[in-house]
């Protein structure tokens, strides 16, 4: 029993034991409990079989703070659902943080990044390494540690994020000064208040020289401050410079950024110029480019613009197609229509690549073809349909070869229309209605063609598919509508196919379209037989059909009262006993229930009218009076109070006879007119997505910066600063020579090479030949100039040699 109770003192005494020892206790307990069932034992063997239990655990599980664990026990930790063997596991790994093997150095920065938020107070340990580190001479190491402590989100450090960062930007390494670009949006995420320091340090890294850095400062910029254009003036050039050369993650943000800044720094000039005829060769007149107030309108773009939209060109060969779309989207919005045209073929382009790029590609071209449609008319065949394109593609390049088809040549615009004409035909009832919609937008964009699509058109209405028909009398009826009186024959024909006809929306097109037509004379007026047909099977038909059956009984009985209208001058009809007052009340056999009377004839009651046009009005008066579908009866009562007075039909033919609208079909994607190149929104287009920004608009001109702004800074030796680049040192000693208004120094010769020198020392004879012979000459010139001098002063000659003098002093001073 001693024994026992020092065992369970030595367990309760060690710290290492006072973690496991509920756990230990459970498993004893429970050995110990099965024994007794199983076997009767002394409290003796009980003490002895309970401290050997807790013994073997303690020698297990129980490990010294001193002792270095193996790979596989740190392994066996971390997969521990044990929080504190997982917590122990994690102190091994950030014990490893500051070893000298880069490899094991990055594996546990990135095990320090993913659990960091989580232990925050762990994390804190190895700040005092990683910051150690940040002094390191690799530069990978150097840059890594920058990374990782802005990437521990714990707000208490954010001051040594921020000195982290300042070292960084000044370190000669560009992988470091990257990583310090990429910390800054961190480092404001953790603290905001570190605004104005990181906006020093962003100012710093969007001026250096290399796009290796500049890209990811631009990138930190539009994250921490993207209104403070301010910042970019004097980095604008530069930036513009080395956009080709940055990666594709960069670019992307480049272009926006400096988009962005186009349209707040730039104003919108436009001017008129003559458009370019052609003249003679030796005919005179003033160029295309001047003023003209009757000439076109053309776009004037900046010296700065025209620098970024000239650098933009060559990103339309990038490999990547958000850098090709994006760049398209700065062509649109900054640049000409001719500066558009370049982006056109590399976004045809991107419909080879996979189905979803595809997609996205087509949104887009559509996009630029409401603003521009010409240039896409060469690449057609691109647009056609293949067997394996899903809906969604198939509709989108519909949309293109109805945008295009106005502008192709005549043998193309008929291979479109084969083109849809084929997939009427389709299987796919979505195509189906999508061929037939782009054969009328091809109809309205283009007149010429609209009777060979409506014959296209009218071969479909015989289709047992009730669907077609419906979608095909749609488009005819829109078409019949752009020129009614060139169509009565096309009335006729439909009119004939209308018992033929099963579709309910396709039965009350043709009958609306009759009824249009219900005022011709009566040796083309079918709309009468029509209804006089339509009525035998009123019943029968649908609530659509009713409608239009009733609406153009309306319109025949109408033209027939007004047909039949007596001419000015005559004696006024008599008025029917139907409406005489008499004592002040009218006759109750003029009215019925529920406000019905019965129709009125423009004869007297004791002659009735017995022409079949006011016969069919009251049939069909009587068959809706009856109809189970209360819209139908209450437009019948209108109708019914509209001609109820046959001599007054002016607000009935202002209501059922009044010109109708010219119907328009525009394109589907005309509600994303306007919308940004490359957003998920022009793709989506369902409403604006959260975090759309559409472009701002152009500065007005007048509030614009000043161009000098942009005007690159350079320190000269001398701590001045000058615009452009570095002015060598000669320069300055010619400008200095200059401004002394002393004579140019000759320019030095150029360096000799040993063979030069041996050359010259071989003809070392003739050359002192030639030198004595022209000092000869030199002196006998100098005698004949003194002779020619002999006038003139001593005294001035005095003062010239004193100002040569001078002049090599002074020369020889500048010199050195």
């Amino acid at each position: 029993m001693e024994r026992w109770n020092k065992q369970m003192m030595e367990a309760f005494l060690d710290p290492t034991m006072s973690i496991f020892l509920p756990r230990f206790v459970r498993v004893v307990a429970v050995d110990v409990g099965a024994k007794c069932f199983e076997e009767s034992f002394t409290a003796g063997d009980l003490t002895i079989e309970a401290a050997s239990s807790i013994g073997s655990a303690r020698t297990i599980n129980s490990r010294p703070l001193n002792k270095e664990l193996t790979f596989s026990q740190v392994k066996k930790l971390l997969d521990s659902r044990n929080d504190r063997e997982i917590l122990e596991g994690l102190r091994k790994v950030i014990s490893n943080v500051a070893s000298p093997n880069i490899e094991i150095k990055r594996l546990v920065y990135i095990y320090l990044l993913h659990y960091a938020e989580s232990e925050p107070d762990l994390a804190l340990l190895s700040i005092n390494t990683i910051q150690k580190s940040l002094t390191d001479q690799n530069p990978q190491i150097r840059a890594l540690a920058l990374r990782v402590m802005s990437g521990i989100r714990v707000p208490v450090i954010s001051q040594i994020v921020s000195l982290a960062i300042k070292r960084g930007i000044a370190d000669m390494s560009p992988h470091v000064r990257k990583a310090a670009a990429l910390a800054i949006p961190k480092c404001f995420r953790l603290d905001p208040n570190t605004l104005p320091q990181l906006l020093e340090y962003l100012s710093t890294l969007l001026g250096d020289k290399q796009y290796f850095v500049a890209g990811p400062a631009v990138t930190a910029f539009l994250e921490v401050c993207p209104d403070r254009i301010d910042l970019l003036h004097k980095h604008y050039r530069a930036l513009v410079r080395k956009l080709v050369d940055m990666d594709e993650w960069s670019q992307l943000a480049t272009l926006q950024l400096l988009t962005l800044y186009s349209r707040k720094c730039f104003p919108m000039r436009t001017k008129r110029r003559k458009k370019d005829k052609s003249r003679g060769f030796y005919d005179e007149g003033s160029s295309g480019d001047e003023d003209d107030a009757s000439g076109e309108e053309v776009q004037v773009l900046d010296p700065d613009l025209k620098l970024f939209l000239k650098a933009c060109k060559p990103l339309l060969s990038s490999h990547n197609s958000a850098v090709i779309v994006s760049t398209a989207r700065c062509l649109l919005h900054l640049g000409t229509l001719e500066d558009l045209d370049a982006a056109i073929g590399p976004l045809v382009a991107l419909l080879r690549s996979t189905q979803d790029v595809q997609y996205v590609a087509l949104h887009n071209i559509v996009a630029v073809c409401l603003t521009r449609p010409q240039p896409f008319a060469k690449y057609c065949g691109h647009f056609l349909i293949r067997a394996n394109d899903p809906p969604d593609i198939s509709r989108l390049k519909f949309e293109v070869l109805t945008l295009i088809f106005p502008h192709c040549e005549p043998l193309i615009r008929e291979m479109i229309l084969s083109e849809l004409e084929h997939f009427t035909r389709s299987t796919n009832l979505n195509i189906v209605q999508e061929s037939i919609r782009a054969i009328g937008r091809c109809a309205q964009g283009h007149p010429e063609t609209s009777d060979r699509c409506l014959r296209l058109l009218l071969q479909l209405i015989s289709s047992q598919d009730g669907n077609l028909v419906a979608e095909s009398l749609t488009v005819i009826r829109h078409l019949i509508q752009q020129d009614p009186q060139a169509h009565v024959k096309t009335v006729i024909y439909l009119a004939k196919n209308l018992d033929m006809t099963t579709n309910p929306q396709a039965r009350a097109a043709i009958i609306w379209l009759v009824g249009e037509f219900a005022g011709l004379p009566d040796d083309e007026n079918v709309a009468p037989d029509v209804l006089r047909i339509l009525a035998k099977g009123f019943p029968d038909e649908s609530e659509a059909a009713k409608q239009q059956i009733a609406l153009l009984a309306a319109k025949v009985y109408l033209h027939y009262l007004i047909r039949t209208r007596p001419t000015q001058g005559a004696n006024p009809p008599e008025q029917p006993p139907e409406f005489e007052s008499t004592n002040g009340h009218a006759s109750a056999s003029a009215m019925i229930e529920d406000g019905w009377q019965e129709p009125v004839s423009r004869q007297s009651k004791d002659v009735p009218d017995t022409h079949p046009i006011p016969l069919l009005w009251s049939y069909i008066l009587h068959l809706t009076r009856y109809d189970t579908s209360y819209d139908l009866r209450d437009r019948v009562r209108l109708y019914r109070a509209l001609l109820s007075d046959p001599s007054s039909t002016e607000l009935a033919s202002l209501l059922l006879l009044a010109p109708k609208p010219l119907p328009h079909a525009p394109s589907p994607s005309e509600k994303r007119r306007g919308l940004l190149l490359g957003s998920s929104t022009l793709v989506v287009g369902n409403g604006e997505i959260s975090g759309y920004q559409d472009l701002p608009d152009w500065v007005r001109e007048g509030d614009e910066p000043d161009p000098k702004l942009r005007d690159e800074v350079t320190v000269t030796g001398k701590g001045e600063s000058s615009g452009g680049r570095d002015i060598p040192a000669a320069k300055e000693l010619d400008e200095a020579v200059a401004a002394k208004g002393l004579p140019r120094i000759a320019p030095a010769a150029k360096d000799k090479n040993l063979d030069d020198w041996l050359n010259e020392s071989d003809d070392g004879g003739s050359n002192e030949e030639e030198t004595e012979s022209e000092e000869e000459e030199t002196e006998s010139e100098e005698e004949e100039s003194e002779s020619a001098s002999e006038g003139e002063s001593t005294e001035d000659d005095e003062e010239d040699q004193e100002e040569e003098e001078e002049e090599e002093g002074e020369r020889a001073r500048l010199v050195r």
